[in-house]
């Protein structure tokens, strides 16, 4: 495995946890660590003995937004932005395509991109020392790590316009009601319930649980029959997989499968 300057990969029993820790403080996002971002969704996508992913942070911050110090405040900086948004999304694109299963673990502060981030997973666990905001307009900015995608899609359009134009801080229990988050876990028991969570994951079957969850995403983007297309491919292909070798198998015997992910 690649070693990182913005993050840390470890593995345990096909659990891969990248941490994010970027050099710029308060994990900024850089250039750099976007860069980095997009190297290691496809090093882990790639890699069949990681079953799931985690992404979670160093320190208070997930994220904290774009390194603002690398910017001028004036209209020279629309190439920087756009060069970051263009990395930041590429990574964002890596992990979508990983077909692994995704587990978001925020206990502190992610604005900006690093809000953005934090919706990207398939699953998102909260602490209790979590804030989430959407805060681009507090610098005049409108949003990108697919923030304005995820959205909609998580909370509903009228959620969204809110979240997006009255830019307030959100805290946990808020953001489980209204769809941003999956639960929210004490401080204390918050490492403890991440690690049974991605290790319960890991041992399902990685390339169905991947693919179905990208069939729910994609299915915005298709009508009833390309959808239903894509429906067939993906389950004709699971069918190719031992995993469904093991669990038919276990369906007609007396024993729980034993899944090995592909």
């Amino acid at each position: 495995m690649t070693d990182y300057e913005n993050l840390t990969v470890d593995h345990d029993d096909g659990v891969a946890t990248v941490t994010l820790d970027s050099t710029a403080g308060r994990n900024s996002l850089t250039l750099e660590m976007a860069d980095e971002l997009i190297a290691v969704a496809a090093e882990l996508g790639e890699d069949q003995e990681t079953r799931c992913i985690v992404l979670t942070h160093e320190g208070q911050f997930f994220g904290s937004g774009a390194d603002l110090s690398q910017l001028e405040g004036d209209d020279s900086d629309a190439a920087r932005l756009r060069q970051l948004a263009g990395r930041a999304h590429e990574a964002v694109i890596q992990f979508q395509q990983t077909e692994t299963p995704v587990v978001g673990a925020v206990n502190g502060i992610a604005a900006g991109i690093g809000f953005s981030l934090a919706l990207m997973p398939d699953l998102l666990v909260l602490g209790e020392d979590t804030t989430l905001r959407f805060a681009y307009p507090g610098i005049g900015l409108t949003g990108d790590g697919g923030s304005t995608f995820f959205l909609p899609r998580l909370v509903g359009l009228r959620n969204a316009k809110e979240i997006v134009l009255r830019d307030e801080p959100i805290g946990p229990e808020k953001a489980v009601d209204l769809g941003l988050a999956t639960e929210v876990v004490p401080s204390e028991e918050f490492d403890d319930h991440v690690a049974d969570l991605a290790a319960d994951l890991a041992s399902g079957p990685t390339h169905a649980l991947g693919t179905a969850s990208r069939l729910l995403t994609e299915s915005y983007e298709r009508g009833l029959e390309s959808h239903l297309a894509a429906e067939t491919d993906a389950i004709a292909k699971a069918a190719r997989t031992e995993d469904y070798e093991r669990g038919l198998g276990a369906f007609f015997g007396e024993d729980d499968p034993e899944f090995v992910g592909y």
